[in-house]
């Protein structure tokens, strides 16, 4: 009997806990503090940029080509490549961040298929 109350109040424990971290409430708690902690903030608002070269034009969904949405997104970052790939600044990941806000993108799009090594931007042919 105490085994069948056990299972049953983890279980609801489970289902709440589930529901809690689903619901988005557990990434408002982790996501840019935590990331950013102990980062120099960005010298640029990457808030109120132009986004339509990656959004407007050449990544579009429901299937998101990485060819072309990492060509679009280079064209985008890469005059900002210095900051973006300085780790001591959080210049990235409020790019990454802005960018999947406005173009809604599914997470990990650019930073999985575009970046090289963990936080590497490669803008070839410019120095």
């Amino acid at each position: 009997m105490n085994l069948i109350k056990f299972l049953s109040s983890s279980l609801s424990l489970f289902l709440l806990l589930s529901v809690f971290i689903s619901d988005g409430v557990y990434t408002v708690y982790s996501s840019r503090n935590l990331l950013q902690a102990g980062k120099t903030p960005c010298p640029i608002n990457f808030k109120f940029m132009n986004y339509t070269i990656i959004i407007n034009s050449r990544c579009k969904g429901p299937h998101f080509p990485h060819v072309e949405c990492c060509a679009a997104f280079r064209d985008f970052a890469c005059p900002y490549r210095n900051l973006v790939n300085d780790e001591s600044t959080d210049c990235l990941t409020l790019m990454l961040s802005n960018i999947r806000l406005y173009g809604r993108y599914p997470v990990g799009l650019f930073s999985s298929y575009c970046l090289q090594g963990k936080q590497h931007l490669d803008c070839p042919g410019q120095a």
